[in-house]
């Protein structure tokens, strides 16, 4: 199934491209958070930073940096936010994994709610530990 962004890749939409090479295309997102908002998107179709083959993510960082510089220079920022939503409940709402640069200002409001916890014992920070080490490959 096509999504927006393949319809981008493939120019039946338009789109404000910033960068684009063989593999990955930078746009401005049309829903920015701030003005500059960029994604950065692989050209093949994977649902999610999971399903994006080991060897096209370097690429990938190094396109983002290069987008990233890019935004900070034009609009001269302090700072930035990267990030990619990975799932519907982390608030995926196009299943062609993309990356998010967008900048940040100095009491812009936007923040990141977190909800910081403890371990209730060392042995239960090992445990969690244990169950991530033993499925890393």
């Amino acid at each position: 199934m096509s999504t927006i962004f393949t319809k981008i890749i493939n120019r039946e939409i338009p789109a404000e491209i910033l960068y684009e090479n063989e593999r990955v295309i930078s746009i401005i997102d049309i829903m920015p958070i701030h003005y500059g908002h960029a994604l950065i998107i692989p050209k093949k179709e994977y649902p999610t930073f999971l399903d994006v083959p080991e060897a096209e993510l370097g690429e990938l960082m190094v396109v983002t940096q290069k987008v990233a510089r890019a935004i900070v220079q034009a609009l001269n920022l302090e700072g930035f936010n990267f990030f990619a939503n990975n799932g519907e409940v982390a608030g995926q709402s196009i299943f062609h994994f993309h990356i998010h640069v967008t900048p940040r200002y100095k009491g812009d409001g936007i923040s990141f709610h977190r909800n910081l916890k403890t371990y209730d014992s060392p042995q239960a920070m090992k445990d969690i530990a244990d169950k991530i080490r033993a499925n890393i490959q």
